[in-house]
């Protein structure tokens, strides 16, 4: 069996139920590229798809989560909150349009059974809006924890947390 090598002595002491494959590590980027890809593409329908009904998304300062304090900039705990969100994007909230592009380094696999895998991923969103340079939009690391389902991985959750305590003045779109 093809394992992936272990980086560091911390990291081998780290909980596995097993050793990794190069299926598994393979799945989860290319899990994480799909999800760019729908969220660049503005396919805002696809986002929700790619979690559990029960599930937790969240967008958290670096400081709140290193603090362990509960606040979050977004905070959503179903599916279903997830949908609303779309909905707001697509048909009621105003904004000033703008392209993302996600860049999601590889991932760190921290845990996996047979059917739960968590991972540490970093990850740079950059913006541009019509006629202005493209910026940094957001930049930080996912921690990630997935399910494998018959449908293949869905999120159970996803912590974004992100580096700046300074963020625009509103985060409409996903990260």
């Amino acid at each position: 069996m093809t394992t992936i090598a272990t980086l560091t002595q911390a990291q081998a002491q780290a909980p596995r139920a097993m050793d990794v494959t190069f299926a598994d590590y393979y799945a989860l980027v290319e899990m994480n590229a799909r999800y760019a890809s729908a969220l660049d593409s503005g396919d805002w329908d696809a986002w929700p798809e790619f979690f559990e009904d029960v599930c937790r998304y969240e967008l958290v300062p670096r400081e709140n989560h290193e603090r362990r304090l509960p606040l979050a900039l977004l905070a959503f705990e179903s599916k279903g909150m997830l949908k609303d969100r779309v909905y707001g994007i697509k048909e009621t909230l105003f904004y000033d349009p703008y392209y993302q592009r996600h860049i999601i380094g590889t991932p760190l696999i921290t845990y996996i059974d047979g059917s739960v895998i968590e991972a540490r991923t970093n990850y740079a969103v950059l913006r541009t809006k019509s006629e202005q340079a493209t910026d940094v939009y957001n930049a930080g690391f996912y921690i990630d924890r997935i399910r494998r389902t018959g449908e293949g991985l869905r999120f159970e959750s996803r912590i974004c947390v992100y580096d700046s305590e300074m963020v625009p003045n509103s985060i409409i779109y996903p990260i």
